[in-house]
């Protein structure tokens, strides 16, 4: 391929966009308030001395990508990066902040820590780093172990708040102050995390508005001759331009059967095509929103055609549901009714629901079927696609949706039929009604929702859940 031709091809791709604009006015939020974290401080440190502890000690750290797994450092401090935080139970002391400020640093602004006044920082170590014995790990447990002593926290209990990411610095930890008492506390902010305040509804709000932006964006480049490469970018170019903190997390599934799961691989759009974006997560001032949305190219079958229906009917009545006090069960099952009337599936109960990614009844894995599925697009790089995926037909989670929060946390709950939760103001989650049946038909649509005092407002209203519709 001659330079000159790839130069043409890639001036026409960033041509796409030309003229676009979206259908709204994106409403820009500023950070949250120092008055808004020193609350959340109150609230922790309150929690902190009803559990007995002495003192907190809060890590984070890189998950890939630039990117720290950071529900929690975030949310107490605004700190960006991954690092140990320090939390004294008394309220007049002060909280010291251990950054291991990485070969992937980024520095402030944004993210200059909250309520912070000693910040030490733990460099990279190793000896194919910096041709040094230790690991950057090690030092920083090392440090955080050191800081507590000097604090006076050496024998004390020490609540810790983490993830997946933070069992070596704990067992590091209690190593290195054997007579300390380390409990697990991160309970501490999840429960803080479950009703929003007045000011982090916003974030959700601007979050949820980016992704209606992308999408608008995505729907202004589809048409065939066009690659999911090209979708993605223009996805991302409006939500990043907007404020948008990170372009990966969302997938982009395109097929004749409504794969809703998968990234760009260099898939040229054709008629009969099902596109779906998966939008996981658009990060917006740490805040994330969700949602998904189905395209669908020229004439498709009337399987797809009812099973489009069937998802969208499903979102929608289990929206007119949503209000303070209601079932969260209710809301969850009334989506599955239209599964259910049209014989897809049995009843709504999560234990029983066959889903896409579903071992055996007994828990053994399940085989994922060999067999050659065309794929031009991917063939004509050399490969071949050998297996089907998913190897079950179901909706792709056996519940209707689950919280949204801070980039890198968990779900708090999920929307589903063993959950007898009742709804609460300030809460915030995404409902996706999903089906995929491999090689035959699928289809993944949801929204954002707030619960509000009388009832609930959809995050994601600009563009609608119903399937949109490109000429062939």
């Amino acid at each position: 391929m001659s330079h000159s031709y790839q130069a043409t091809k890639r001036h026409a791709s960033e041509a796409l966009l030309a003229g676009f604009e979206p259908d709204f006015e994106f409403t820009a939020v500023p950070p949250l308030p120092q008055a808004e974290y020193e609350e959340r401080l109150r609230r922790i440190r309150r929690e902190a001395v009803l559990a007995g502890h002495d003192v907190l000690v809060v890590h984070t750290d890189m998950i890939g990508w630039m990117h720290t797994s950071n529900a929690y450092l975030r949310y107490i401090c605004d700190w960006m990066r991954e690092g140990l935080l320090i939390i004294p139970t008394d309220s007049d002391r002060e909280m010291v902040l251990l950054s291991m400020f990485s070969q992937s640093v980024l520095l402030p602004p944004a993210g200059e820590p909250m309520l912070v006044d000693e910040i030490w920082q733990v460099g990279a170590w190793g000896r194919e780093y910096a041709d040094r014995p230790g690991s950057s790990t090690t030092k920083a447990v090392q440090a955080c172990a050191a800081a507590l002593q000097r604090l006076g926290f050496a024998d004390a209990q020490i609540g810790h708040l983490g993830d997946r990411t933070s069992g070596p610095v704990w067992s590091g930890l209690q190593a290195a102050l054997p007579r300390a008492k380390l409990i697990p506390a991160s309970d501490i902010v999840d429960r803080m995390q479950r009703v929003r305040s007045v000011r982090e509804q916003a974030l959700f709000r601007g979050a949820a508005q980016l992704i209606d932006i992308g999408i608008q964006a995505a729907r202004h480049v589809t048409r065939p001759g066009v690659t999911d490469h090209e979708i993605y970018a223009a996805f991302t170019y409006a939500q990043l331009a907007r404020g948008g903190e990170t372009g990966d997390g969302y997938q982009i599934g395109i097929d004749a059967y409504g794969t809703h799961c998968g990234k760009p691989y260099g898939h040229v759009v054709r008629p009969g095509d099902l596109i779906n974006l998966y939008i996981s997560n658009v990060t917006y001032r740490g805040y994330t929103a969700q949602s998904a949305r189905m395209f669908a190219v020229g004439d498709i079958t009337s399987a797809q055609e009812d099973v489009l229906a069937m998802c969208a009917e499903g979102v929608k009545r289990a929206e007119r549901l949503i209000r303070p006090g209601a079932l969260v069960r209710d809301v969850n099952n009334a989506a599955f009714e239209p599964y259910v009337e049209r014989g897809y599936l049995a009843d709504a109960e999560a234990r029983t629901m066959p889903y896409n990614w579903e071992a055996m009844p007994d828990g053994q894995p399940r085989l994922v079927p060999r067999q050659y599925v065309p794929s031009p697009d991917w063939e004509a790089q050399g490969r071949r696609l050998m297996h089907v995926y998913p190897a079950q037909r179901g909706p792709h989670n056996p519940n209707l949706g689950h919280s949204v929060g801070l980039a890198g946390g968990s779900n708090g709950y999920n929307i589903s039929s063993h959950n007898y939760d009742r709804l609460e103001p300030g809460m915030v989650f995404v409902l996706h009604t999903q089906w995929l049946d491999p090689l035959v038909a699928g289809c993944n649509v949801g929204d954002c929702y707030l619960v509000t005092d009388t009832g609930f407002e959809n995050l994601t209203c600009h563009t609608p859940l119903e399937v949109y519709r490109i000429p062939a």
